[in-house]
């Protein structure tokens, strides 16, 4: 997904507004989801967002969505941002954010099952094989996990000693 940053989408210093970006971003997560479950969904949580890099008034966003794992009814989205000048000098990663969507069934809008993602190259596959952690983690956040239950978490300290 690609944007032009406008002047009514800045702050006084001329910089992206920081919730205009989540608003993009959520966009290009939500398509991508949408496209992979073939479903309606929904946004369920956002993981992990600063703002690295300001981004100024006419300068190019570019949004880059995709899925790097599914559980059940939900579905990991990573998102990176890159801007650049109108001339496509001076291109940056300024963001990256994990979002999680759940499909939903478009007659009741309860969740429905969602297909599986395959891995095609190393860094997909290093994405999928760490989103199990950062479930787990999300869910601890957000009240719904107890530590205890964290297995994927735990294993990353078996064996060491404190």
């Amino acid at each position: 997904m690609t944007e032009m940053v406008m002047p009514n989408d800045t702050n006084p210093m001329g910089n992206l507004m920081g919730g205009n970006l989540l608003r993009w971003m959520d966009i290009a997560c939500g398509i991508c989801a949408g496209k992979h479950c073939e479903a309606h969904v929904v946004t369920a949580s956002v993981d992990q967002v600063s703002f690295q890099r300001p981004i100024r008034v006419g300068e190019v966003v570019t949004l880059e969505a995709s899925v790097t794992r599914a559980f059940n009814t939900s579905v990991e989205i990573i998102v990176e941002v890159f801007a650049c000048d109108i001339k496509g000098h001076n291109a940056r990663r300024c963001n990256t954010a994990y979002y999680t969507f759940v499909a939903l069934d478009g007659e009741n809008g309860s969740p429905v099952p969602v297909p599986p993602v395959t891995p095609l190259n190393e860094i997909e596959q290093q994405r999928y094989d760490t989103a199990p952690r950062r479930r787990e983690l999300r869910l601890m956040l957000s009240g719904r996990m107890k530590p205890e239950d964290a297995h994927e978490i735990k294993s990353l300290f078996a064996g060491v000693s404190v």
